[in-house]
């Protein structure tokens, strides 16, 4: 007979290790299912969690078999149906006795799988497995309104619900030692003294003297009962000061083209894209705040709804975008406080002569103070003069400036994995 002890200790929280065992072990099926959710969703379910599917031959585990030879005893489970030697009767019916609606098929090779759910935390992990902010900065920004209390040591003044109990019963304690102590050794000389005279013949004895010392120990005694327990004085309170905390903080500006030539398909690709770099960001920053510009021949800032779902005719100037947002960090956003993020989608349209400006813009005002500028040109023609001059712009600030092309909403989650994956460094 073969026995297996498990030894290992049994800890608390040993489900969510052996999930993230799990996890870890077929973390290349999960990745493929993420990549594919993420590509089929919808823009608001991005957030939530992903049922995943793994096939079963794919979570085989190692088993231990009995080798063939040796002696065995089996003992089977009865049954109350049967006895030995009755007959067993066929099933009936057509073709298999099963229950299943509908009818059994030839050909095919059915596959079972094992289904599970991740969670939101899991499934943003995975979509954000290996990838990093290329020129990642933590400023330091100390307002105002960003304080936090911090403790600083002990007050004699405050409110009741600040009071420290230990501190204040230690306060106390030491207060009766001080004040108790001069008593007590008076106390002691006294009745010491009161001894030695109650001792004496009684020829000796000085009744004046032992009176004396009686009303002294009297005194003393009462002066001791009087010490209080605990005064005003010992209470102590924890002193909290409003320190500034350093914060680290980040600006996303969602840069994107509403002429007549963006349809909606555009926009809900470069939506997909901006809500891709937006979860990321807040993977990485305390807080980040989103400015939408979108533009035609003129640039303005707008709110969410109207950002996508505002349709605009007309031509299109891409350094109107520019413009404004140049200002807009000027006016809110001091590049030395906050970590600035572009994020531009366009179908490469522009104006013929505003491409030269807009190489100008970023080259000589707005790349020198960005974190990172992200360019996607959503369509499946050739590029124009816009992306031409935006290779320029690329090969000055390599780190800082990149650029790509999506055609179809199956491209975003590869290209968003280019743009930030994690870089070696090159010792």
């Amino acid at each position: 007979m073969t026995y297996f002890i498990d030894r290992r200790a049994n800890a608390r929280h040993k489900s969510a290790v052996n999930r993230q065992r799990f996890l870890d072990r077929y973390r290349t099926h999960i990745k493929r299912s993420v990549e594919e959710a993420v590509n089929r969703r919808s823009i608001t379910d991005m957030e939530r969690g992903e049922k995943v599917s793994i096939p079963a031959r794919d979570i085989s585990e190692p088993v231990f078999q009995h080798g063939p030879g040796g002696q065995r005893s089996i003992i089977a489970p009865g049954n109350k149906e049967f006895v030995e030697g009755d007959r067993l009767r066929r099933p009936g019916g057509g073709g298999g006795g099963g229950s299943g609606e509908g009818s059994a098929s030839n050909q095919g090779e059915g596959m079972d799988e094992f289904a599970f759910t991740l969670s939101r935390e899991e499934f943003l992990d995975f979509v954000f497995d290996g990838l990093e902010l290329p020129h990642l900065e933590r400023k330091n920004l100390v307002d105002l309104d960003e304080v936090r209390p911090v403790r600083a040591g002990f007050t004699r003044d405050g409110v009741p619900a600040r009071i420290n109990i230990v501190r204040s019963m230690r306060e106390a304690h030491a207060r009766r030692i001080a004040m108790r102590g001069p008593i007590r050794r008076a106390l002691r000389e006294a009745q010491e003294a009161l001894e030695a005279e109650e001792r004496k013949d009684q020829v000796l004895r000085n009744p004046a003297r032992i009176a004396e010392l009686k009303v002294e120990i009297e005194r003393l005694e009462k002066r001791l009962e009087s010490v209080p327990f605990i005064d005003t004085y010992d209470l102590r309170y924890n002193n909290l000061v409003n320190q500034p905390q350093p914060s680290s903080k980040a600006v996303m500006f969602c840069v994107m083209d509403v002429s007549g030539s963006m349809t909606q398909a555009h926009k809900d690709i470069a939506k997909r894209f901006f809500l891709l770099l937006y979860l990321f960001l807040e993977r990485n920053y305390e807080k980040v705040e989103l400015v939408f510009v979108r533009h035609h021949t003129a640039a303005k800032e707008v709110d969410e709804e109207e950002f996508f779902y505002s349709r605009e005719t007309g031509g299109t100037i891409v350094s109107s975008a520019l413009t404004l947002v140049d200002e807009i960090i000027t006016d809110r956003y001091p590049p030395t406080q906050w970590n600035l993020y572009v994020a531009q989608a366009s179908d490469g349209d522009n104006w013929d002569d505003d491409s030269l400006t807009c190489r100008d813009q970023l080259a000589n005002g707005l790349m020198p103070r960005l974190q990172y500028f992200t360019y996607v040109e959503i369509t499946p023609h050739a590029h124009q003069a816009l992306w031409e001059e935006y290779e320029k712009v690329e090969a000055e600030y390599p780190e800082r400036f990149a650029m790509r092309q999506i055609v179809e909403a199956g491209d975003i989650y590869p290209v968003f994995r280019d743009l930030f994956r994690r870089r070696t460094v090159q010792s």
